[in-house]
This record gives C-alpha cells, structure tokens and sequence, in this order.
C-alpha cells in the first residue's frame, strides 16, 4: 500500500503545513487506478488529529488519513516518505520506500514541466538571455495570492489557493515552516 507521509508542523494553520506534502497529496485525490489492482492506499503523518481532519477537510482530500503519533513507524524523518508494505497473514514487510525527488512518481507536474521549453526553472539548469535565473527545486511551491513564487508571509502551498475560503485576508495566520 504506497503512504506519503505527510511533514507535519504542530499548531501552524493550513498555509504552514509542508508544501511539498501538500502538493504530493494534492496529485493523488483518487487512487481507484491502485483500488482496482488491489492495492490499498492511505496517507499518514505524525500531526494531531484534530488539526490534522480540519486540513483533509479544508484541502478536500478523499483519500483516507491517517495520524500515527506516538506509534513506532518503519519509515521517518524529516521529509515525505512513499512507502509499500506487503502483508502476508499477520506479518507485513515494508517493499519500497523513497523520499525527496523519488516522491515525484505521485507528482505529474515535474516532469510535465521537464518536456517543456524551460523545464523546471531551477538554478542547475542553462537559462536562455532575458529569461529569470534558476532557484532552488522546490521555488514554485509556494505562491502569493497572484500566484507568483515566493516564501513570504503571505504564501501558501499552491494548491491551497483553489480552495473555498482560501483568502489571504480571513487564513494566513502565523508564517508556517519551509525547508
């Protein structure tokens, strides 16, 4: 059963959550591609359920969730994890399992952005004249209300502007944490 698992950031409101957790989340709303071959597919973090069911709420994810705090896990660290555990009987046996860039399996959008033109626009890659230098791979993350790159206070992980109540003026709290 493949599990992103989610970076979670106590008390922070929903646009200081990870957004590379929520943009991971956001590509696999609908696993019945997965369902129909029998496999099972859930997501877990180590948040608190209380904020953790307002941010699913919010986001609109139909995917289940699941918080794991306080449970031993087979996989952790900082950032998201794409795990596959295989159960036979009562014992499970953890298959797979990748972190950072190897969580772009889920995320369509980087390598639609690599067949294009200027490919990701990050700061390794050869930039024509008149064109912004490169940043760091995760610059378009985060966008202001206009959708234009940036980490400031008045960002938020992109996909969160689509949804209802979105606005900067009723939910940016306290500036969440970035990496």
């Amino acid at each position: 059963m493949p599990c992103p698992e989610p970076r979670w950031y106590d008390g922070a409101p929903h646009q200081g959550q990870c957004e590379g957790c929520t943009t991971t989340a956001w590509h696999l709303k609908d696993a019945v591609y997965l369902s129909a071959r029998g496999v099972s597919f859930a997501i877990v973090t180590t948040g608190r359920w209380d904020e953790v069911a307002s941010y699913v709420a919010f986001m609109g994810y139909t995917q289940p969730w699941y918080s794991v705090r306080g449970v031993d896990a087979p996989v952790g660290g900082d950032m998201g994890y794409l795990t596959c555990f295989l159960r036979d009987g009562d014992r499970v046996f953890l298959t797979y399992s990748t972190t950072g860039r190897g969580n772009e399996r889920v995320n369509a959008s980087p390598g639609l952005l690599d067949m294009t033109p200027y490919g990701r626009g990050e700061a390794w890659e050869d930039n024509p004249e008149n064109r912004p230098e490169g940043r760091s791979p995760c610059w378009s993350w985060r966008s202001d209300a206009d959708g234009n790159a940036t980490w400031g206070p008045t960002s938020r992980p992109v996909p969160q502007w689509t949804r209802p109540g979105a606005s900067p003026v009723t939910t940016l709290g306290r500036h969440g944490h970035h990496h």
